[in-house]
């Protein structure tokens, strides 16, 4: 499953950019900006194992990549069918959206993949594009369609729940215009849904059987991506990386040389902040961790 080859340079650069965080006591003081690797086609997709090893995925180049510090980068799984969002499962599990492919996967630590999920009602999903665990293990995901019109059917963009024994599938929203980044918080009590399509961060309350309810306007802000850390802050990408308390005040912001697309904790004491960010990925020292 996994090749050893080194597909970029491993070396880091630490590079100027704007970090505000300092202020808010997020970003360990005096750190940089590092570009871990670069050479990729469009990343996307960070996901952090128990051991703080990273994996993403190159859209373009249909590749699944895995980070650790004892072997750099190495390629995880090629053909991807367009993985976007990455997530680890409880079981140890990574699981996939796979967009061009149209379903959600997941591939368990054997490296055996299993279709979770392809079809609601017997249509075919749009493109799966990112997704949360929730900690009883149901997977809320989003389904945006972002390929040519005549391909979808399924009409309109929702976000969906699959039940932790992957026996029930139920669509949570249906007002939304485009959703895209998902993130919850570690006791399950609150979800956030970015509407990228319409610049709005929505969060909710998820009921027992996984349904959503209380809706109210987070932030007037779509993202692409997004993380927590252990404070309650969401982390949302876009031209840079904005912060919001747990209130939804914007307290601070981290500067990247590409547009960030999805952002994510990981490491060894789950206090780095990596960002996919276009042709590269890149990662900050937190004084924060993930979930």
């Amino acid at each position: 499953m996994t090749t050893q080859t080194a597909l970029t340079a491993s070396t880091l650069l630490i590079l100027a950019s704007s970090i505000s965080a300092q202020e808010s006591q997020l970003v360990v003081p005096g750190a940089k900006v590092q570009r871990v690797a670069t050479g990729f086609g469009f990343l996307e997709g960070p996901a952090a194992d128990v051991d703080g090893a990273l994996y993403f995925s190159d859209i373009v180049n249909e590749r699944v990549h895995r980070w650790s510090p004892e072997t750099g980068i190495t390629t995880f799984r090629e053909e991807t069918g367009r993985a976007n969002g990455l997530r680890i499962d409880l079981d140890g599990s990574l699981l996939i959206c796979e967009m061009a492919n149209r379903r959600l996967t997941a591939i368990d630590p054997e490296g055996r993949l299993t279709v979770l999920a392809d079809r609601y009602e017997g249509e075919r999903f749009n493109g799966p594009n990112d997704l949360w665990v929730d900690p009883r293990g149901g997977i809320y995901f989003s389904d945006p369609h972002y390929g040519a019109a005549e391909t979808r059917e399924i009409s309109g963009n929702h976000v969906y729940y699959l039940s932790p024994d992957r026996e029930t599938l139920v669509r949570v929203t249906d007002d939304l215009v485009q959703p895209n980044g998902i993130i919850g918080t570690p006791d399950g009590s609150r979800l956030y849904i970015a509407d990228q399509g319409a610049g709005q961060l929505w969060a909710y309350r998820p009921d027992p059987d996984g349904g959503l309810s209380d809706k109210r306007l987070f932030a007037s802000q779509g993202a692409d991506g997004m993380t927590m850390d252990d404070r309650g802050n969401v982390y949302l990408t876009g031209q840079d990386i904005t912060i919001l308390d747990p209130a939804g005040n914007p307290i601070a912001s981290i500067g990247v040389p590409e547009p960030p697309a999805n952002v994510t904790f990981g490491g060894p004491n789950g206090t780095t902040l990596f960002i996919t960010a276009r042709t590269s990925l890149y990662r900050v020292e937190m004084q924060v961790t993930g979930q």
